[in-house]
């Protein structure tokens, strides 16, 4: 029985390129048994927090609408994030060591889908890392903050964590398996640096504050804060996300390309 030239397109070209929920649960199913992952995404902020949140010198000194504890959280809840984030989709290089990309090659699944789906992969181990961290500032009881601001700033780190899964995919089709969590972990220290996380961008020189504003952590930076210390919105933030969260989509694409055509 032969098919129409529709039918033969519908066969090439299937609804959403190929996205379906259900890979998205298997992805998450196979994220979650990493132990070693999990345990480094949320520990590691939690421990930092402890150590620099909770400084009687300075954590209940005014910030915004809450304290510098508050600060400190957030920004400490979305390096976290962050750090989980790119850690889940820079896992496609251990991927392809094993043949994955040979799987993908005889199905329908578009790049946008694929990397739509381990973005939201992702985001789960994101979304636990972000949890602990403000679980802790609710039992330790320092962070002070109104409630609004506290769901507010979790939306906002959560959401805007899903830039660096796309910068994580990018990385893991750009470097060999071996290369890659090292090359990962220096540029998130890079970036959150440049990007003010961790020493605010007014200690800077005027010459390191203009390069940092076009780093890919300063915008999101500035934006999970912005609820916390309100003040006029500067738009050049959304554009800063917009334009990295672009260029990762646009290089974990070309990356899914180019090593699928080569099996």
């Amino acid at each position: 029985m032969s098919l129409s030239s529709s039918e033969l397109m519908a066969r090439a070209t299937p609804r959403f390129g190929g996205f379906k929920p259900v890979l998205v649960r298997l992805e998450i199913r196979r994220l979650l048994r990493n132990k070693r992952t999990l345990l480094f995404t949320m520990v590691v902020p939690v421990v930092f927090f402890l150590l620099f949140g909770l400084n009687s010198a300075y954590a209940g000194e005014r910030a915004g609408r809450g304290n510098v504890s508050a600060f400190i959280m957030i920004s400490l809840a979305l390096y976290g994030a962050v750090l989980a984030t790119t850690g889940g989709g820079a896992m496609v290089s251990t991927e392809r060591i094993v043949g994955w990309s040979r799987q993908l090659r005889v199905t329908p699944l578009s790049p946008v889908a694929y990397i739509v789906t381990k973005m939201l992969t992702s985001l789960v181990l994101g979304l636990s890392s972000l949890a602990v961290v403000y679980a802790a500032g609710i039992v330790v009881h320092k962070p002070s903050m109104p409630l609004y601001v506290w769901i507010t700033t979790a939306a906002c780190v959560w959401i805007g964590s899903s830039l660096f899964a796309a910068f994580g995919l990018f990385v893991g089709y750009l470097l060999p398996s071996e290369n890659v969590m090292q090359v990962v972990g220096f540029a998130l220290m890079l970036f959150s640096f440049g990007g003010g996380l961790f020493i605010p961008l007014s200690q800077f020189s005027p010459l390191l504050r203009t390069i940092a504003t076009y780093t890919p952590l300063y915008g999101l930076n500035q934006l999970v804060h912005y609820p916390l210390i309100g003040g006029p919105l500067n738009w050049t933030w959304v554009l800063n996300l917009l334009a990295w969260l672009v260029i990762f989509v646009a290089g974990a694409s070309l990356g899914f390309r180019r090593d699928t055509a080569r099996v």
